[in-house]
């Protein structure tokens, strides 16, 4: 592509400011309580410490910042302390069954401050961009939604995070969890359920992406990847059908004790069945991060155990699209003298530089906290 059709694809390109879908609840959310399903819906995991070791237990309550419920030291004998080892030595119905037959089972109550992360997991997951239309309209993107990797170890969800030198965002996502291997082609593999928080450099990202093909994902891993960019939450959920159990969910993400993001799951393009047919086309695709080609976290038509899938932010974010005043500017700084850089890399300079001394990206003292009814909570410190 010419300069000159570069410049005259990003000006025809200019953002429409995006509608605003109204919040239903304006108010802090009751952090601390969260319902909690009954067992024949889903099973609910929580890990604490117990003799100075992550122990299991089986969630029955979740009020007043403390969860409650049955540890499974002593259930079938073996010392579990991770759910996804739990099923995968047992069905939903054994397990279902053998807590209830049980009786020497110990009721345990511990502060929600104090909870473990509640599975292990591996460092390499797959996300989806834009898969909520009214997030896609807010960022101006079209064309959507999309897939990326996530190469990030997630961290604990009380964890701080520091706000770095970029434009550090937040976004509230529900993420599917492999506890079988899972086959993209036959869709087969149970899945539980977890919150996380895909924070984003969103100065990062805007540097490394395609401005003519945003939906190549160019240059979202490198936006997604740093450390401590995916808490996730402090409950790990199975239930007996992920499908159903998910589409109700109200992902609710509050800043500051303001309510940012709302969206019930239902209203992502991409449902389960479809995240899993969208990993499979691209099964061949790779992303360029740190210096190499790296590929969705899939091994022929298989994702490991482990492997998170993050389906997607609602709107409410922090970046709203390039504002159409940037691009002019971008441009001119371009036309004069600025030829040893792309006009896209002087039109995020000139919003970035906008951003930071208007301070409308993330700080240090703030807070972020989620919280979704039946899946649990994340409360994120942004530090200096």
């Amino acid at each position: 592509m010419s300069v000159f059709a570069s410049v005259v694809a990003l000006l025809s390109a200019a953002p429409v400011a995006a509608k605003e879908k109204p919040l239903t609840d304006q108010v802090t959310p009751i952090m601390g309580t969260v319902s909690i399903a009954a067992p024949a819906q889903a099973l609910s995991f929580a890990r604490f410490e117990k003799n100075g070791k992550p122990a299991l237990m089986l969630v029955e309550s979740y009020q007043d910042s403390a969860v409650t419920g049955k540890d499974l030291s002593t259930l079938f004998d073996v010392s579990w302390e991770d759910p996804i080892s739990l099923f995968q030595n047992y069905t939903y119905a054994e397990i279902q069954v053998a807590v209830e037959n049980n009786v020497t089972l110990a009721e345990v109550g511990v502060p929600v401050d104090q909870l473990l992360m509640p599975v292990r997991l591996t460092d390499d997951h797959i996300a989806a961009g834009t898969n909520f239309p009214a997030h896609a309209e807010e960022a101006t993107v079209e064309d959507g939604p999309f897939l990326f990797p996530k190469r990030v170890v997630p961290t604990h969800a009380r964890s701080s995070l520091s706000m770095g030198k970029g434009l550090l965002d937040f976004e509230v996502e529900l993420c599917f969890v492999a506890i079988d291997t899972l086959n993209v082609s036959d869709k087969q593999g149970r899945v539980g359920l977890l919150l996380c928080n895909d924070f984003t450099d969103r100065e990062k990202l805007m540097h490394h992406l395609d401005a003519f093909d945003v939906t190549s994902g160019k240059g979202f891993t490198t936006g997604k990847s740093a450390p401590g960019f995916m808490p996730i939450g402090n409950l790990f959920v199975v239930p007996q059908d992920h499908r159903a159990f998910s589409e109700p969910l109200t992902l609710t993400l509050y800043h500051n004790g303001e309510l940012a993001q709302q969206a019930i799951q239902s209203e992502a393009i991409w449902d389960y069945d479809d995240l899993l047919e969208q990993i499979k086309l691209r099964s061949e695709a790779s992303w360029a991060y740190q210096g190499e080609q790296v590929s969705l976290a899939l091994s022929g038509d298989m994702i490991a155990p482990r492997t998170a899938i993050l389906a997607g932010t609602p709107d409410g974010t922090l970046f709203k699209g390039l504002p159409f005043k940037y691009q002019i500017l971008g441009v001119m700084d371009w036309v004069f003298g600025g030829w040893n850089e792309p006009v896209p890399y002087w039109i995020v300079n000139r919003y970035v530089d906008a951003a930071k001394a208007e301070k409308s990206y993330l700080q240090a003292g703030d807070r972020v906290e989620i919280h979704v009814e039946g899946l649990g909570e994340i409360t994120t410190t942004i530090v200096p």
